[in-house]
């Protein structure tokens, strides 16, 4: 991988990370297309998703503060130990995927366009079919609470296939179940940190241990990184507007382009 070819993709997974439009479908079409190989794309996904999650505490860091002092300033049962705990409970169903069908997941990714094609459309008709009972409920809705929580787990958990958007799934998802929309974009947000960082932490040992072989230069890896930071920070500010907002449809129209050209191209 050159490093033009890593600062494209890590441009890729810093925009749609946070954009409803899947970043893990993104970058199989994006490697795809560059041809990249598939040793160094295991590696490179690590590395740009850990950026991403720095990303997600850069533009978030008064809300992760404030958990952080709240959950460990006292003993006493809190708002912040409240919400920790939801997040905690969200990350029950992704948990049980990653430790008993890691292997099974990691099986659907590289293997074509077709899967994530169908995935995109699945994002498309979520995200079109959450603005469109948004639309139509009566009130602001409520706070995330333990059954949404793992609801939206749940929605985390099917998002690890290529092609179905972790943000706009959890996002689409917590709307459905009424939450308010400033609400589910920040949870959407902070409950995949901790997934994400342990996942990127047990590759790193196995890269060490070298039950991972990866011909991956330091360049590329610095250059994907970076760009995966500095677009995450600019897309994550921009998705929280955007849900506020309601405009997720545009979003639902791109999913279904692109999901369409990639089953076309697929089969043809």
């Amino acid at each position: 991988m050159s490093w033009i070819e890593a600062l494209i993709l890590g441009v890729v997974q810093g925009l749609t990370e946070f954009l409803p439009v899947s970043s893990s479908g993104h970058l199989e079409i994006g490697q795809a297309l560059l041809g990249t190989s598939g040793e160094d794309n295991l590696t490179f996904a690590v590395l740009v998703h850990t950026a991403t999650v720095l990303s997600t505490v850069t533009v978030l860091w008064r809300e992760v503060a404030k958990l952080f002092q709240g959950t460990f300033s006292t003993l006493k049962w809190n708002e912040e130990k409240d919400y920790v705990a939801k997040i905690l409970v969200s990350m029950i169903p992704v948990f049980i995927v990653g430790m008993f069908f890691k292997e099974q997941v990691e099986s659907f990714f590289g293997n074509g366009l077709l899967l994530v094609g169908v995935c995109l459309l699945v994002t498309a008709c979520l995200l079109a079919l959450s603005e469109w009972l948004q639309s139509k409920r009566q009130g602001a809705g409520h706070e995330v609470g333990y059954r949404d929580a793992i609801i939206i787990g749940l929605s985390q958990a099917c998002a690890v296939l290529p092609g179905l958007s972790r943000s706009g799934t959890t996002i689409a998802t917590g709307l459905l179940c009424g939450v308010k929309k400033e609400s589910v974009a920040q949870f959407s947000f902070l409950m995949v940190l901790i997934p994400i960082l342990g996942e990127a932490f047990l590759d790193l040992l196995k890269l060490l241990k070298g039950e991972i072989v990866s011909s991956l230069d330091i360049l590329p890896a610095v250059v994907g990184f970076i760009a995966a930071f500095v677009t995450g920070c600019f897309a994550c500010r921009f998705m929280i507007e955007i849900v506020r907002r309601q405009r997720l449809v545009w979003f639902a129209l791109y999913c279904a382009v692109v999901g369409s050209i990639a089953i076309i191209t697929s089969v043809c």
